[in-house]
């Protein structure tokens, strides 16, 4: 009894310990970037430290399934490397310099509805408007893109939470952190992380690499590379932000590398297969809730009323579009069951009619034979 509740209790503690980990890699990072780490370098370190973590897993687990190197294969990965690792990253934690980690978390819950308008765009999604999960899947795209404006361009008032309102937890907000918070912009970090979103569901939508824990690896060590040429040319005077101190930065290297990429790829790949990655997804506003929380603590955000608002219509919207997106997939097992049904029926039909067919044959062959008989 217990192993069965425990086997089936494994995925939901799985997805729940991904959002904490995701919660750490955001508020380390955020206090990373408050102490003037570059967002170039953290995405070459962050995938280096990925690489050397995912690349013996995959060497031994995979070594029978990776499908050799091809043209073909090596172009689609330096390309998802591109969107991934090295755009996706840089456009996600400079958006989070002019936001908060709360911000830049709540924003990523726009993700899949973003990755289902480009699946429909490119014909990878139909939608038809008579039913009710195509229904429920636009509506909760539009809530959750009115719950980012609303984040963006609604400020309201100042949300006191109990532990803010004391005066030692703000006397420890160091200086980096109060100038940070002095000096956001929300609409340019909210552009930023929705390109940066963009950049993610393409590339969700162009895997198709069989080998996952290699995928990774090779996605990871091409972002690198990649990272580190842009990083040459954006940052060629600024030599400085390659060094490497044993503080809030390495640490984000560290702790981004293998938790926010190398465990949470595979975890959350592994969990895909099992429950679907609808299943995955909609556990994803436990993070953003999480960041709220720590980063009150540890960073000294505040919330205030818009941000909070466009929040709740975010996850509104992902749960209308998630519940959708499940209604569509029982809707098209019901008729792909009905559909076998029908093809069975029509082969039982069609063998009653040949044996029927056999047997009068065989009747007339009887009849005649007895006619030449007499």
């Amino acid at each position: 009894m217990d192993s069965k509740f425990l086997r089936k209790a494994k995925p939901y503690l799985a997805v729940i310990m991904l959002q904490f980990g995701s919660t750490g890699s955001a508020i380390i990072a955020k206090s990373a970037l408050n102490h003037g780490m570059s967002h170039y370098t953290f995405s070459v370190y962050r995938n280096i430290v990925a690489t050397v973590v995912m690349a013996p897993f995959a060497l031994v687990l995979e070594r029978k399934i990776r499908p050799r190197m091809t043209f073909s294969i090596f172009y689609k990965i330096v390309l998802l490397a591109l969107l991934e690792p090295v755009i996706d990253q840089n456009l996600y934690y400079a958006g989070m310099k002019y936001t908060t980690a709360t911000f830049a978390s709540a924003m990523c819950n726009v993700l899949p509805a973003i990755t289902f308008l480009l699946a429909w765009a490119l014909g990878l999604e139909r939608v038809n408007i008579k039913r009710w999960s195509s229904q429920a899947k636009v509506a909760g795209t539009l809530v959750t893109v009115s719950g980012a404006m609303i984040m963006t361009l609604v400020r309201g008032s100042i949300i006191g939470l109990p532990w803010t309102r004391h005066s030692h937890i703000n006397s420890q907000l160091t200086a980096a952190d109060a100038d940070a918070n002095s000096h956001q912009n929300p609409v340019r970090g909210a552009l930023m992380i929705t390109a940066g979103c963009f950049c993610w569901s393409i590339f969700y939508i162009l895997q198709s690499y069989p080998a996952g824990l290699s995928l990774t690896a090779l996605i990871c060590m091409g972002g690198a590379l990649q990272g580190t040429a842009l990083t040459l040319v954006a940052e060629k005077s600024n030599t400085a932000i390659w060094t490497i101190r044993g503080d809030t930065k390495l640490l984000a290297y560290v702790y981004s590398g293998l938790v926010g990429s190398g465990i949470t790829y595979y975890v959350a790949g592994v969990v895909s297969k099992e429950k679907g990655p609808v299943f995955a997804t909609s556990f994803n506003p436990l993070s953003m809730v999480f960041v709220a929380v720590m980063s009150s603590f540890i960073l000294a955000e505040q919330l205030d009323v818009g941000k909070v608002s466009g929040a709740i219509v975010i996850v509104v919207g992902l749960y209308l579009f998630i519940w959708g997106k499940a209604k569509d997939k029982k809707e098209s097992l019901t008729l792909n069951a009905q559909s076998e049904m029908v093809v069975e029926k029509q082969g039982s039909a069609t063998n009653s009619s040949t044996n029927a067919s056999k047997d009068n044959q065989s009747d007339v062959s009887k009849a005649i034979s007895c006619d030449n008989v007499v």
